[in-house]
């Protein structure tokens, strides 16, 4: 009879189990999705407002520096998207959750109104463009990073446009380059940390944003 070497049983093995398929992940909405992207744009909307009590005169102080570096504190305005695209990961996430959030701090009265709405309009499709490059596929640090940084690009340039058209291209580049790095930094890495600290309360398991750190924690540690 001929013996089994370590390798053939190995083979046998692999042949007799039953190999388990991965999952495709859908980008179809559920309702859950619908629902927790709506509070969460909302929740954030409401953080929207009460920014603007402490903007005011953290831009005023820096615009006397340097004119246009007062973008650094709009960040905080493009939260909602990356948020939001993070936990639900579907097209539109990040472009819903800014509308949304800037309908409600319209509704609670801003100084700008309801140009709020053309804001979000445009800061969620600056999001939404680089999570569209990555077919909705891959939300790690330094993709999110890029998606705020576009969102604050687009903030930068609409804010220009429309609030600042008479000023020199100095202070519109200062401004914008200003945004560019606030929505990196906040909106981006911000963003990121946020989802994670509420991933740890395990709010999140029923997204793939909770399920990743689920992962993470049950990895077993190797000795150094």
């Amino acid at each position: 009879m001929p013996s089994r070497t370590p390798s053939t049983v190995r083979t046998a093995a692999t042949v007799a189990a039953p190999s388990t398929p991965t999952p495709r992940r859908s980008l179809r909405w559920r309702v859950v999705d619908i629902v927790v992207a709506s509070v969460l744009a909302v929740a954030v909307g409401v953080v929207f407002k009460l920014w603007e009590f402490g903007y005011e005169p953290l831009s005023a102080a820096v615009a006397l520096l340097l004119p246009g570096t007062q973008a650094l504190f709009g960040g905080v305005w493009l939260l909602a998207g990356p948020i939001v695209a993070i936990i639900v990961r579907k097209p539109g996430a990040a472009l819903f959750a800014e509308i949304v959030a800037a309908s409600v701090e319209a509704l609670f009265g801003t100084q700008w109104g309801w140009s709020t709405l053309e804001a979000g309009l445009v800061q969620g499709l600056g999001a939404e463009l680089v999570l569209a490059l990555f077919l909705y596929r891959v939300y790690r640090l330094p993709v999110v990073v890029l998606a705020g940084a576009a969102a604050g690009l687009a903030m930068g340039i609409n804010d220009t446009i429309l609030w600042y058209p008479g000023l020199d291209a100095a202070f519109k580049t200062v401004y914008i380059v200003c945004g560019t790095i606030s929505g990196a930094v906040i909106a981006g890495a911000g963003s990121w940390l946020i989802v994670r600290a509420l991933a740890r309360t395990g709010v999140l398991s029923s997204f793939a944003a909770g399920r990743e750190h689920t992962k993470r924690r049950s990895r077993p540690t190797t000795a150094a």
